[in-house]
């Protein structure tokens, strides 16, 4: 069976998502990609703490690479610093997060291969944090959300 066809032109599917200075910027999806790849800016403002639960997926590695700023990402318990120039692979199954610790904006490229998840997932993940006013969200609503979209949210910290 051959490949769908795609129109190969520059981030075509340019679409930000977020709050407050931490959003994604869609590059490539699924769809631009015959399902290959996915690729997305992450920007996290200065002194960010996720606020979604660390969680880990099976079906696809998940790649960061720093563009400015320095990413503290927490890899099955283990804290990883990725700043600009440096890059770092999640591996399947791995349970992970990221916090802004620093006092600088960070910007990274986010590679997920195969393109196993998309601008839906953000769009309503950021929906929750928005409903939040600020506040922490729905925990249940965002691990159902997760679920949905193949994400695995980890028991949290006791």
């Amino acid at each position: 069976m051959p490949e769908r066809t795609i129109d190969p032109r520059v981030n075509p599917s340019d679409e930000t998502i977020g709050t407050k200075g931490f959003a994604v910027r869609f590059l490539l999806t699924a769809d631009d990609s015959n399902g290959s790849v996915a690729a997305f800016e992450l920007m996290v403002p200065a002194a960010l703490r996720l606020p979604a639960p660390a969680h880990s997926h099976d079906h696809y590695e998940e790649t960061i690479y720093g563009i400015e700023g320095v990413l503290t990402w927490t890899v099955d318990g283990k804290q990883i610093d990725v700043g600009p120039g440096q890059a770092l692979c999640i591996p399947r199954g791995a349970v992970h997060r990221f916090d802004n610790n620093g006092s600088q904006d960070v910007k990274a490229l986010c590679v997920v291969t195969p393109a196993a998840i998309g601008p839906e997932y953000f769009r309503e993940a950021f929906a929750v944090l928005n409903a939040a006013a600020g506040g922490p969200p729905d925990r249940a609503k965002m691990a159902e959300i997760m679920r949905r979209h193949g994400l695995m949210p980890a028991a949290p910290p006791t």
